[in-house]
């Protein structure tokens, strides 16, 4: 298969500009199938093994470390136990309500959020799931590209057929942003309540949780009439919130 894509078989005939099309198009679909196996082994990794970083993380401290080169990204893994159930049912019931019943995709949501968007003229609302928000972070770049929500579409399959419910939200609840070079709940726990994870209350998770859609600037403009008004609309809905056991 190489040594037709590059044409370097001994007595091997000029190739056509037809040729090189098919060979352009080999070659790129072996790339693609070499990346998607890339992805999918490092899924199949993290059952069992937790991810130390991701691509948004990798990211982020790019950034920082412009201004400040020696800069540290705030992160500690914490395992799923020792995460409190108020931040589990604060994320859900603020992210993805559906989150134990859906395959990885709440068409509805998806439904709505299109709709929403097009009456206002302007993106205000997003559908994607903790389990989509999870494969953006862990693996693609914050650079829009024609081809990312198809890549996210399809890493968002592997990790659902791959992981459990609970290990999709733990590894996204370790890993999400929550602030300017604060990543994980244990480093915001600390970050804002100079507590751990494991013990915050309900008003702190649920305002954690509302955070998450614009986590940079609630670091900066943490008393808002709007995240106000959301702090008490998920304390609200996270009663009916159901985690993973």
């Amino acid at each position: 298969m190489i040594s037709w894509i590059f044409n370097n078989r001994r007595g091997a005939a000029p190739v056509a500009f037809s040729g090189y099309m098919a060979r352009g198009l080999a070659l790129f679909f072996m790339v693609l199938f070499i990346y998607q196996l890339w992805i999918f082994l490092h899924i199949c990794w993290w059952i069992k093994f937790n991810p130390s970083s991701s691509a948004f993380m990798e990211d982020r401290l790019d950034i920082i470390q412009e201004k400040i080169p020696d800069a540290e990204l705030k992160h500690r893994w914490v395992d799923y136990t020792k995460i409190s159930n108020n931040l589990k049912r604060a994320v859900i019931a603020s992210e993805d309500a559906k989150f134990l019943d859906h395959e990885g995709f709440d068409w509805e949501g998806i439904q709505k959020a299109y709709e929403k968007n097009l009456k206002k003229g302007k993106i205000v609302a997003g559908g994607s799931t903790i389990s989509q928000q999870l494969a953006k972070n862990l693996f693609l770049s914050t650079k829009r590209t024609p081809w990312r929500k198809g890549e996210e579409a399809v890493i968002t399959v592997m990790l659902e057929n791959m992981l459990t419910k609970r290990r999709i939200l733990e590894i996204y609840l370790n890993i999400i942003e929550w602030g300017n070079g604060v990543f994980g709940a244990e480093a915001a726990a600390r970050h804002y309540y100079k507590t751990s994870a494991a013990n915050l209350s309900s008003g702190q998770a649920a305002k954690l949780a509302a955070m998450i859609p614009n986590p940079r600037f609630y670091d900066k403009h943490s008393a808002t009439r709007y995240l106000n008004r959301r702090i008490g609309t998920i304390q609200a809905r996270m009663q009916m919130a159901e985690v993973p056991k």
